[in-house]
């Protein structure tokens, strides 16, 4: 993928189409989640899953871990 032409409306297609996983935690309706797709190595992509046509937001393994680590940390809180 090339992140200097890098359009949300497009990364979509960079990714494999079966590869996009949602937690158990959403629950039987499968709706108001985020998904993520790890197909392609050193990369992460997410999308809303509740719209059909979502932006895809790509980010370095680096950067998804360090957004992880910081939400298992409690370091974001609703206000």
């Amino acid at each position: 993928m090339d992140c200097t032409k890098y359009d949300p409306m497009e990364a979509e297609k960079s990714f494999a189409p079966d590869r996009w996983q949602r937690t158990p935690l959403c629950g039987p309706d499968k709706g108001d989640c985020v998904e993520i797709n790890v197909d392609r190595p050193g990369l992460v992509a997410i999308r809303d899953s509740k719209l059909a046509d979502s932006p895809v937001l790509v980010f370095s393994t680096a950067e998804w871990e360090t957004f992880a680590r910081a939400l298992a940390g409690g370091t974001f809180h609703r206000g």
